[in-house]
């Protein structure tokens, strides 16, 4: 009894002591960066292998080998052993000096053309924990090593895809240095002003940070103040932003919110492809299915208002799946049977490998496969390999043409105990 009034004197200020605390863990995590990435704690990108070179161009490693003995296009650097490498920006100048051997396909560069209009893909979902922020960045970064010209937008506060590209917001990215100052209602940034560049060289950034949130409190005030009748001012603020940048980008990458918010609609009203997230176990599910009806009934009213949605395709991707778990075995084949086609036909495992590389703010193209067991390596690239290059696929098709399949796209799921990691050496 006498102690109550004493522990509301020690919280009395409680906003101080977790703005202080805030301060604090902001400054750790800076340190830890700066000693991550020394001396400018700017983010690196490794060189690649042979393989993985001609991996990404789609031709095989001993044409390129034979390229670099003739001393035509960029020229690798080369180990003591013999072992090729090169940086992604000689990757771009292969792909350029390949072009200009007469290809009239254009196969080594993908940029759009004609009338190919910019594809623009929203990862959604309401569910923590789907994977949505890593799916969205690995995305973007495969994409760029294919060769395609991307922008990826942060569109969620908490501003995780723009730190997994190197930035930490509440220190990097100032007042209207984020998507917000490009979508704002009074005052607005042309998006051509707050693009960064990050260490993929045809992978740009457009940041997000706290400041996002203000586009959740702006929009029900100006709403009001116009009487409802400024009822499509909202979801036009981020495909008009975009129309300063259409011309520059093949595709852009948007990580939205895990809310079916303003900042979320205005995303799936600017889309031309959505790609919802899902892990496989019941109350995840059950999550998506309320999802799926909340945003099902905000299109209807959407489109209701006059917004024109125009999607090129939808798909559900299974992420983090444990095929030796027999509920989410059972889960996995319940929802292709029910969704079919809808369904990325090869599902994202969950691996050591991707959450390793993030405890250092990083992907898995990011990471020497040196750090990990090889097995554990191999099987999260492969699937990254299939979902991605499906995604392309998508993205492809949606302009009328063929691409040529990344290595693994073509296997479907295999339930096998064997896959499921369980230990850092698994």
């Amino acid at each position: 009894m006498n102690q109550l009034p004493h522990k509301r004197a020690a919280f009395a200020d409680i906003a101080a002591l977790i703005t202080s605390q805030a301060q604090e863990l902001s400054e750790r995590l800076d340190t830890h960066r700066r000693e991550l990435f020394p001396p400018s704690a700017v983010k690196p990108l490794r060189a690649f292998q042979l393989h993985e070179v001609a991996k990404f161009l789609g031709v095989k490693s001993s044409y390129l080998r034979n390229l670099s003995l003739e001393g035509k296009g960029p020229q690798p650097a080369v180990t003591a052993s013999g072992r090729r490498s090169y940086t992604a920006e000689q990757i771009r100048e292969l792909r350029v000096h390949l072009d200009h051997k007469g290809r009239a396909t254009r196969r080594y560069l993908p940029h759009r053309r004609g009338a190919e209009h910019l594809q623009i893909l929203a990862t959604v979902n309401f569910k923590g924990g789907s994977c949505k922020t890593t799916t969205a960045v690995h995305a973007a970064q495969h994409l760029a090593l294919r060769g395609f010209r991307v922008l990826a937008l942060d569109l969620d506060p908490q501003a995780s895809l723009s730190a997994l590209c190197g930035l930490q917001p509440e220190l990097d990215i100032g007042i209207n240095e984020s998507l917000y100052g490009a979508i704002r209602y009074d005052e607005a940034r042309p998006l051509s002003t707050i693009i960064r560049r990050t260490n993929f060289p045809d992978l740009d950034i457009v940041p997000g940070n706290i400041e996002l949130t203000e586009f959740e409190y702006d929009t029900p005030r100006i709403l009001a103040e116009s009487g409802g009748r400024a009822s499509s001012i909202f979801f036009s603020r981020l495909d008009e932003a975009l129309a300063d940048v259409r011309d520059r980008y093949d595709v852009v990458v948007m990580d939205c919110p895990p809310q079916l918010g303003y900042l979320t609609m205005a995303a799936l009203c600017a889309a031309t492809g959505v790609l919802i997230t899902v892990h496989p176990q019941m109350l995840d599910v059950m999550s998506m299915c309320q999802f799926l009806l909340m945003m099902g009934n905000v299109l209807e009213q959407l489109q209701k208002a006059g917004v024109a949605l125009q999607y090129d395709w939808m798909r559900y991707l299974i992420t983090r799946f444990e095929p030796g778990d027999g509920p989410q075995a059972q889960m996995v084949e319940f929802m292709r049977s029910l969704f079919g086609e809808y369904v990325i036909s090869r599902s994202m495992l969950k691996s050591v490998a991707i959450s390793d590389a993030g405890m250092t703010k990083q992907t898995l193209y990011e990471v020497e496969r040196r750090q990990f067991t090889p097995a554990t390596y191999d099987r999260a690239m492969e699937c990254l390999d299939a979902v991605n290059g499906e995604i392309e696929q998508l993205i492809c098709a949606a302009w009328g043409r063929s691409t040529t399949a990344t290595p693994g796209t073509d296997q479907p799921d295999t339930v096998n105990a064997s896959l499921v990691e369980t230990a850092h050496g698994a």
